[in-house]
């Protein structure tokens, strides 16, 4: 009630004194009142009296967008942004025009130069956000060190030797692949029994040879990676104090 009110008063103003200035007035708050043929009408008047009148201009575009007139709204925000390249209700103007025409990727310039002069404006930003979604692709995911897994892989892939060929003939035959790995283990075995008689030659007590075998990672799953055989050099595992081995080599003198 009270916006018609007021609307009255600039109607009365209006009538009385033609020139005034106060038809922008008028004509905004009948295009915020839904009133969009009387606001182009009253703008078209007033501007014929004073054409650099730019907010109304900017009104008057405003206007005609609504009433679905994109061409000519186009027409007066363009004369707007000669004179204002930043007007930012004219950019804004420009930028629904492109969009309500499908012509999205100027729409969504109009709308990040609207952005750039109000940083802080969430519908800008969400329609920024969209329309950018909608036309442009979405960047690669950054990575720490440059390159993807699966980049990775494929120059990994290009860079490695081709495969060895099989081995052919009767001595490949019935081997099976395990069988290196079991002569390793093996061998590990064997060295272990001379290198437990010469600590027991020696008299070196505290070492539990318990254990000490083949390295763990041959035979039964689950023992670990190839490493140290168990049991032998472990601090606080069977080894006395420093100094018993050097008692018993005083002994043995």
């Amino acid at each position: 009630m009270a916006d018609s009110q007021r609307i009255e008063d600039l109607r009365r103003r209006v009538q009385k004194d033609p020139a005034s200035i106060a038809f922008a007035q008028l004509a905004e708050e009948c295009r915020r009142a839904g009133q969009h043929q009387e606001s182009v009408d009253v703008c078209r008047a007033g501007l014929a009296i004073h054409p650099a009148y730019l907010s109304a201009r900017v009104t008057l575009g405003r206007a005609l967008i609504e009433l679905n007139e994109l061409d000519q709204a186009l027409t007066e925000l363009s004369t707007v942004l000669k004179s204002a390249p930043e007007n930012l209700a004219a950019i804004r103007g420009v930028a629904e025009i492109h969009h309500r025409r499908g012509e999205l990727a100027a729409a969504l310039a109009q709308y990040r130069a609207a952005l750039a002069l109000a940083r802080n404006d969430p519908d800008l930003q969400r329609t920024v956000a969209e329309l950018a979604r909608q036309i442009e692709p979405a960047p690669p995911p950054a990575f720490a060190d440059g390159l993807s897994f699966e980049q990775m892989q494929d120059e990994f892939l290009k860079l490695a030797p081709p495969p060895a060929a099989a081995p052919r003939g009767k001595a490949a035959e019935g081997v099976p692949p395990s069988a290196p790995l079991a002569k390793a283990a093996e061998a590990a075995q064997d060295l272990t029994e001379p290198v437990a008689a010469a600590f027991a030659a020696r008299g070196t007590r505290g070492v539990a040879f318990a254990g000490f075998g083949a390295p763990t990672g041959f035979g039964a799953r689950g023992r670990g990676r190839f490493g140290a055989p168990s049991g032998f050099g472990v601090r606080g595992r069977g080894c006395e104090q420093r100094g018993s081995g050097r008692r018993d080599r005083a002994s043995d003198r």
